[in-house]
C-alpha cells in the first residue's frame, strides 16, 4: 500500500520523533511512502521509512528536483507550490497527519473530498458538514493499523 504522510515542515522534537516511528512502522510493513519531500515531518517519515528498507516519494512544491530532504528515494518536481498538496494525498492510498498547519489542513481537506482513509496524530479536527471521518489515535501503530483495516 502506499501511504501519503502530511504535516508540519516545522515541527518539535517530538513531533519528528513521531513521525520518524511512523516511517520506520509503514517500512517495516512494507508500504511506500508518498509526503511532500522537504522538512519537518516529511523528512521524518522519510528518515524511519528509509531506515526499516521502506520506499519514499515526495511530490515537491519547486521545479527542482534537489529540494527534496535527504531521504527521499523518488523526487517529484512540480513546481506548482502548495497546489501539489492534493497531488500528495491523490498518490496515497490512504493518508496520515502528524501535527500540521494551513498546508495540513488543506491537504486533510483534500483527503476527506476524495474519499481517502484518514488517521490523525495530533492534527486538526474537522468537525461539521463534512462529517468525522478523520480516526483521530493516540500512537503510531493505532494510525497505521486504521489505515490498513480501511484500505
Amino acid at each position: 500500500m502506499r501511504v501519503s504522510v502530511i504535516g508540519g515542515g516545522t515541527v518539535t522534537d517530538e513531533e519528528y520523533a513521531t513521525a520518524e516511528r511512523l516511517g520506520r512502522e509503514l517500512g517495516e510493513r512494507g508500504h511506500e511512502v508518498v509526503c511532500g519531500g522537504r522538512g519537518g515531518v516529511m523528512e521524518a517519515v522519510c528518515a524511519g521509512a528509509s531506515e526499516a528498507g521502506g520506499h519514499t516519494i515526495g511530490i515537491l512544491p519547486s521545479a527542482r528536483r534537489s529540494e527534496a530532504n535527504d531521504h527521499v528515494q523518488t523526487a517529484i518536481a512540480t513546481g506548482i507550490g502548495n497546489a501539489r498538496n492534493p497531488v500528495v494525498v491523490m498518490n496515497g492510498d490512504a493518508v496520515v497527519a502528524v501535527d500540521g498547519g494551513p498546508g495540513t489542513l488543506s491537504e486533510l481537506g483534500h483527503a476527506l473530498d476524495f474519499g481517502k482513509p484518514v488517521a490523525g496524530l495530533g492534527t486538526h479536527r474537522i468537525e461539521g458538514a463534512v462529517g468525522e471521518r478523520i480516526e483521530h489515535v493516540e500512537t503510531v501503530e493505532a494510525a497505521v493499523a486504521h489505515v490498513e483495516r480501511e484500505v
